[in-house]
């Protein structure tokens, strides 16, 4: 049914004929039998090119004989005009060789209609569209942080990565986009996306010469991802999200404690249940932050808490003689001249000592350069991953491998002086390393 854009008024009506006829049958019939009838005014000729009536739609079928159907005829004109054609429509007597009867059953107002319409979408935009929630002004100031921090979101070679990732000296590697937003919304600003367990060779190669962390989702789809990060990239340490759970859905809180409780990637990659040794070597190791350490020291209040540790920290079973030291497994015992020395006051001293004395040992030193432990240079690594403070520096009359500076560079050491260095592929910014001939001492 098509309605020319000016009708008023909808003629509704039915017509019934004795025998078979179709809609031009019906059509000719009304203009046939209405010429003349109402005058010149009227004439329907007339009224449809002066567009004051419309188009004559018919609906019309057979069955049985008989043609029954409906047609609709759009006016532009008044009420009274419009009822006066109507009525003339009921004068007609046959279409074609058969009689026929027109009965009109309503007049519709179409812009009645219209208006219900209106009436009809406006209650539904009412109750639908509008947001009647009253936004607090902490969520509008949380809303604007969010915005701007997703708008500094940026791309590393075609991935979601953020704004620090391209020139950083480490990196955080994480699933999907969405991990790389939540890191943005927490102020972490320099993490990438592997998009899925096929790691891309832009992404990989970044962990050739930083210092890379995996941070993964809590199941079996992060465990996958870390196993093929063994076999294509350079990752120092791995954290997870806690079992079950993603790291889209982690509080800030959570997000910082996972980071925390990173453990060396060594620790947890051959595991059979990769999940459950990053959960127990995170609690022994507790190594430090993800960010790259500064060469800010320690405050006077965090070295207070470390050597206030309790006398059974390293594990030593057993009583122990008043004024003996304890004994470590794996450290060496000094002999009697060693213990009637003095232990050297500064970091040119120890290096003296170890490297200069060739005694094929490592020392592990705090800021102050106390001895916190020493061992065989061969058990350098052992050494500084699992001691139990954080050295500040380690002295080591060996070769210094990748293996040993990538868990220096974990533990948060500083500084690392060795007798030789071996083949780096990667040396992380916050850590600094010098050979003993650097510092003028004969090895």
């Amino acid at each position: 049914m098509t309605i020319n854009d000016t009708a008023k008024y909808l003629i509704h009506a039915e017509i019934t004929t004795s025998g078979v006829v179709e809609r031009s049958d019906v059509v000719g019939a009304i203009f046939g039998q209405t010429e003349g009838l109402l005058g010149d005014d009227l004439d329907l000729h007339d009224l449809q090119q002066s567009s004051k009536v419309g188009r004559i739609d018919v609906r019309i079928a057979s069955e049985r004989g008989v043609s029954r159907g409906e047609m609709t005829i759009a006016s532009s004109m008044d009420k009274v005009e419009t009822a006066v054609l109507a009525a003339a429509l009921e004068t007609i007597e046959r279409v074609g060789p058969c009689r026929s009867t027109i009965e009109v059953t309503r007049i519709e107002d179409v812009r009645a209609a219209t208006r219900r319409e209106v009436v009809e979408r406006a209650t539904t935009i009412l109750s639908e569209t509008f947001d009647d929630t009253v936004m607090s002004s902490e969520e509008m100031l949380a809303r604007v942080r969010e915005s701007v921090r997703v708008g500094e979101i940026a791309e590393y070679e075609g991935y979601p990565a953020g704004p620090n990732v391209a020139d950083g000296g480490s990196v955080i590697l994480v699933e999907g986009r969405s991990d790389v937003l939540t890191l943005l919304r927490y102020g972490i600003k320099n993490a990438v996306a592997v998009e899925g367990t096929d790691v891309p060779e832009a992404v990989a190669a970044l962990t050739r010469d930083r210092t890379a962390t995996a941070f993964l989702d809590g199941d079996r789809g992060g465990e996958l991802i870390m196993k093929e990060l063994a076999q294509v990239a350079d990752v120092d340490a791995v954290a997870f999200a806690p079992p079950g759970r993603s790291v889209e859905d982690l509080s800030r809180d959570e997000v910082m404690d996972a980071l925390r409780n990173k453990v060396p990637y060594e620790a947890v990659v051959e595991a059979e249940e990769p999940l459950a040794r990053a959960a127990a070597v995170g609690g022994e190791a507790s190594p430090e932050p993800t960010e790259p350490v500064t060469d800010d020291r320690e405050t006077a209040d965090d070295r207070s808490d470390d050597e206030s540790a309790p006398p059974d920290a390293t594990g030593v079973s057993g009583d122990v003689p008043a004024g003996a030291e304890p004994a470590v497994e794996g450290v060496a015992e000094p002999t009697d001249e060693e213990s009637a020395k003095s232990e050297p006051e500064t970091l040119r001293g120890h290096v003296e000592a170890v490297i200069g004395g060739g005694t094929n040992q490592v020392s592990l030193l705090t800021e102050s350069f106390e001895s916190i432990a020493d061992a065989p240079a061969e058990a350098a690594f052992e050494t500084v991953r699992d001691a139990e403070r954080r050295p500040y520096a380690v002295v080591l009359d060996g070769v210094l491998t990748q293996r040993i500076l990538d868990v220096a560079a974990q533990r948060g050491v500083e500084q690392v002086l060795a007798r030789e260095f071996g083949e780096f592929t990667k040396r992380p910014t916050s850590v600094r390393i010098r050979t003993a001939e650097e510092l003028e001492v004969p090895a």
